[in-house]
Order: C-alpha cells, then sequence, then structure tokens
C-alpha cells in the first residue's frame, strides 16, 4: 500500500495534469479519485477542501519554478533568456495541456482568493526573475527595449503567457516556439 507521501503527490499529479487541460473549475474530486481508483473520503483526507488542493498544486508549481529558475542563474542574459523560453515550452503540450498558472490566471476571477494569491506570487516571481535578467542584458548592450526592464519583463511574460493559450487553441505546439522566438529576436541588441 503506498504511502501517505506517496498518494498525496500522486492526488497533486493527477490534479495538475486534469487542472491544465480542463481548468480548476472543470475538474472535481471525483474526476481524480477516478484516475487513481480513490473515494473522495481519501482526498479529503489529504485535501480537506478543493481550496487546499489548489493552494497546494500551486504552491508546489512555484517550488519547482524556483529550481529552474535557480538553475538558469549562470550565462549572459540572452542565454538565460533563451533557456527560460525553453522552459515555457515544455509545458506546453500535444493534449492541450499549458502552463497551471497560465489556465489558473485565465480564471482568476472565478478562483477561490488563497488560490488567486498563489497564482499572483508565481507570476509575480516570473517577472521578477526576467526584470533582473532584462536588467542585466542592458547593462551587456545583448538586449535593447524602449520602456523599463520591468515594463518589458510583463510583456515577455504577457507574450509567453498569451502563446500558450494561442499554442493551444490552434492545437499547434509550434506556435508557441515560433512566438517565443519573434519576442527574444525582438528584444535583440542590433
Amino acid at each position: 500500500m503506498p504511502d501517505k507521501a506517496d498518494t498525496r503527490s500522486q492526488i497533486l499529479d493527477v490534479a495538475q495534469h486534469l487542472v491544465q487541460q480542463r481548468g480548476y473549475n472543470a475538474v472535481s474530486y471525483g474526476d481524480i479519485g477516478r484516475h487513481l481508483g480513490l473515494r473522495n473520503a481519501s482526498l479529503h483526507y489529504h485535501f480537506p477542501s478543493k481550496t487546499d488542493l489548489g493552494v497546494a498544486l500551486v504552491g508546489r508549481y512555484h517550488q519547482r519554478l524556483e529550481q529552474t529558475l535557480r538553475a538558469l542563474s549562470t550565462g549572459s542574459a540572452l542565454q538565460r533568456l533563451e533557456q527560460y523560453v525553453e522552459a515555457y515550452r515544455t509545458v506546453v503540450h500535444e493534449d492541450g495541456r499549458i502552463c497551471l498558472c497560465t489556465v489558473l490566471a485565465a480564471e482568476d476571477s472565478t478562483l477561490p482568493a488563497p488560490v488567486r494569491t498563489e497564482v499572483r506570487a508565481f507570476l509575480d516571481l516570473n517577472e521578477h526573475w526576467l526584470t533582473e535578467v532584462l536588467h542585466q542584458g542592458r547593462h551587456q548592450e545583448q538586449l535593447s527595449f524602449p520602456d523599463s526592464p520591468a515594463e518589458a519583463a510583463a510583456a515577455v511574460l504577457a507574450t509567453l503567457e498569451g502563446a500558450m493559450i494561442l499554442a493551444r487553441t490552434s492545437g499547434d505546439v509550434e506556435r508557441f516556439s515560433r512566438i517565443a522566438r519573434r519576442t527574444i529576436d525582438a528584444l535583440r541588441a542590433t
């Protein structure tokens, strides 16, 4: 029999997959339980409410982002930006799954407040990291943009988030890569 930590992790894995495909509001404990062969009572043992599940889900996703960003701490600003975009590309899947927090951000007005707070923290971390990299890239004369690094970071993040949605709705995963490539090329100093 799996231990409690393993069951908790499996619940989070299935919930993430389903939410990335369908959205938070379209996933129930029953959906998750059917995938794992668990009853709702077992799910409620680990996550008393759907809000608890949502907070844990985004918290885990946030931690993974922090690990990814730490791994992108070396190299030039342009290299780091390209690696960041490649990391983003890996969450765009043929089956329609995209970044968990992109899906959740689209549902912001219907999410419980604690889940919204976690999603905003995730997006803030992305913007902060991008701001630093863009600032470094401007200083290294590798990147060029007309506004502040913070404004450019917000534009880059919005473009990547939107590119995921366009790739999903068109059924063309490579559409994300084409848009992302164009975005990086536009930032290159000439």
